[in-house]
């Protein structure tokens, strides 16, 4: 018997997440047990568990896309991984467990440089932030990256790679104690997320951003409009505000902009050869130790509701972490 933390039905107040004891069930010969060591909560668990995520899985499920430990047990036909391996997880759901079965298509060896929590929060923030900017955004050497939600997973995940290939990042959150963190994290220019236009437009000599990464939409994308580059890139990650913004197609073709829709697991999904390079980039630059993901707060797996509530709350800086 392990625990897990299953959804059984849909719920607003998450209510329906439920912590209970499953079966273990014996391995596929192409499967793999993982003892979970720690997972990372994501904005689509939440949207999953009301009903609003694009994915909706069969009830009862467990929740957590995403995780990281070490193999405990090989079905005989596995043989690119082996017992006492410590690997990263990825899925849809699954993770919030203390044990989880895969095959060796949702794996991938763990980068020495993070701790099982780092590990556990990489993937869907780096590899979503990767697809956006270089793959979708074509992102230059110099060019100004305007981060929105820059404090989240997703945002620090931009802010983090954006300083990586040289761009020149402003940073936009929605509290001082966030915009703080930024100002040390290593954003050029900080600035609250309402009535950045004016600011971003000064801090360009009035040429505006050249990419606008955006996970918050709503008034944001709004506003965003007003200060994008000529040629500029405005990616779509999210809409964390609730609201889904929609725009007046004269503005894209009076400013000559672009507006970009970015989905990194669907972008491998169609072309798994460049999902697999995407993830080969991302794990290459944390083996060197370059990526930095800030873990925010634990959580046992008892406690899985109020690591949810957490993230709903909008306190987070980084990722919030379960912990069986």
């Amino acid at each position: 018997m392990y625990k897990a933390a299953i959804v059984e039905s849909l719920s607003e107040d998450f209510s329906s997440v439920k912590i209970v004891n499953l079966e273990r069930k014996t391995l596929k010969p192409n499967e793999i047990r993982v003892l979970i060591k720690a997972a990372s909560v994501n904005f689509p668990d939440l949207l999953m568990i009301s009903g609003l995520y694009q994915f909706k899985p069969e009830f009862p499920f467990v929740l957590g896309m995403e995780s990281a430990g070490i193999i405990i047990e090989v079905g005989k036909d596995v043989k690119n991984f082996a017992v006492d391996e410590k690997i990263i997880v990825g899925g849809k759901t699954g993770s919030f467990s203390e044990e989880i079965v895969v095959t060796q298509e949702d794996i991938r060896r763990k980068p020495k440089s993070l701790s099982w929590e780092q590990a556990s929060a990489f993937t869907v923030a780096y590899l979503t932030s990767y697809v956006a900017l270089i793959c979708r955004g074509n992102l230059k050497f110099g060019e100004c990256l305007l981060v929105h939600g820059a404090a989240g997973g997703v945002g620090l995940a931009a802010v983090d790679l954006g300083n990586i290939y040289g761009a020149n990042v402003i940073a936009t959150a929605s509290s001082s104690e966030k915009r703080d963190f930024l100002i040390g994290y290593g954003a050029e220019h900080v600035l609250p997320t309402k009535g950045f236009k004016n600011r971003v437009n000064e801090l360009t000599e009035g040429k505006g951003a050249d990419i606008i990464y955006d996970p918050v939409g709503g008034d944001v994308f709004d506003e965003s409009v007003r200060c994008i580059a000529w040629n500029g890139r405005l990616l779509i990650i999210g809409f964390t505000s609730g609201r889904i913004p929609s725009i007046a197609v004269n503005m894209p073709l009076i400013k000559g902009f672009s507006v970009v829709g970015v989905r990194g697991g669907e972008f491998g999904r169609r072309n798994p050869e460049k999902g697999k390079e995407n993830l080969d980039a991302i794990d290459n630059l944390a083996k060197d130790g370059k990526l930095n993901p800030n873990i925010y707060k634990t959580y046992p797996l008892e406690n899985t509701v109020d690591a949810l509530l957490e993230l709903r709350n909008r306190s987070v800086i980084g990722k919030v972490c379960i912990k069986p």
